[in-house]
């Protein structure tokens, strides 16, 4: 069965999130994507994590390895091709400690750039903190999106 690495950096961090819209996935590890921002857009209904772009910026990630049949799941969950759309990035692989240990390749759902930035649910936006604090994460580019996401207008 075909498969491919789905880098994620929103909701899809949460493993029983994960367990339930992706049976087969596996966890592969974590890594950094380096010259991104991690922010929150979205539409009436919420908004949702996502990334840009933007030197000097970094986003730790979950990787993993999903079928065709997860991916099927995921971009029903995730609004694709509407909401999301997909790319495929490089991230730098990192090991239990946050040390780099190697460079791949993955897909990531990134939210169309026309969307405006919103503040996100506090359920959505613990779900991210558990998250960042069970994989070690730097809580700090958590709370940068947040605080970059106030809307200006």
């Amino acid at each position: 069965m075909k498969s491919r690495i789905y880098i994620a950096y929103g909701s899809n961090m949460d493993l029983g999130q994960m367990a339930f819209r992706c049976p087969t996935a596996k966890l592969l590890g974590t890594g950094i994507l380096e010259g991104w921002r991690l922010m929150f857009k979205g539409s009436k209904t919420g908004a949702y994590a996502t990334i840009e772009k933007e030197k000097g910026q970094k986003v730790p990630v979950l990787l993993w390895q999903i079928t065709e049949e997860d991916e099927n799941s995921l971009d029903h969950y995730e609004g694709f091709p509407t909401f999301y759309y997909k790319k495929t990035i490089k991230v730098v692989r990192t090991d239990e400690h946050g040390i780099r240990c190697g460079l791949t390749q993955g897909m990531a759902y990134i939210m169309h750039e026309n969307r405006k930035l919103g503040i996100p649910s506090s359920h959505y936006l613990e779900t991210l903190d558990r998250a960042y604090l069970k994989f070690g994460f730097d809580e700090n580019i958590l709370g940068d999106a947040y605080e970059y996401s106030w809307p200006t207008d």
